[in-house]
């Protein structure tokens, strides 16, 4: 994709490593950068987050649903490839995926960051969840919500 090509959102998609994604945009700015000029290796941490949360919350999960219900999915693991960089004024989209969800404790999801202006991946990633009480921390059974909200999209390799 060259430079003076706009990536629309309807194009996004088709940049994925596999359909059935979950997607946000997002443009780097000067606080996202390091010394090198590069996007600081904790912003792409903060981005796949927020777009963990977009995701929650599109399903019908809002903070204030998981409150209620005093469970939430607590990271347990990151896992994450740095593969290359974004700078100033990029644009990147993040892609999630369910890639794990055994209905009890445990979930998973898989993500791929992609820089819009060549259409390079720029890092992907694994995290694991763990349902857990949010009073106490403990790990807790999921509630039903949690079971049909988080379908898997992207199935865990054997």
């Amino acid at each position: 994709m060259s430079e003076s090509e706009t990536v629309t959102d309807a194009d996004i998609p088709d940049l994925a490593d596999h359909p059935g994604s979950f997607w946000k945009r997002f443009r780097v700015t000067a606080d996202d950068l390091d010394g090198f000029h590069h996007v600081n290796n904790t912003v792409y941490l903060k981005w796949l987050d927020a777009t963990v949360w977009e995701h929650t919350r599109h399903v019908g999960l809002s903070e204030e649903a998981c409150l209620e219900l005093n469970r939430g999915m607590a990271v347990a693991r990151h896992e994450i490839d740095y593969l290359s960089s974004a700078r100033l004024e990029d644009e990147v989209v993040v892609f999630n995926w369910v890639s794990l969800n055994d209905h009890r404790l445990r979930a998973s999801r898989r993500f791929q960051v992609v820089r819009l202006r060549d259409g390079q991946t720029i890092l992907r990633a694994k995290s694991d969840y763990v349902c857990t009480n949010l009073t106490n921390g403990r790990p807790a059974r999921m509630p039903e919500i949690f079971k049909t909200a988080y379908p898997v999209t992207f199935p865990e390799q054997e």
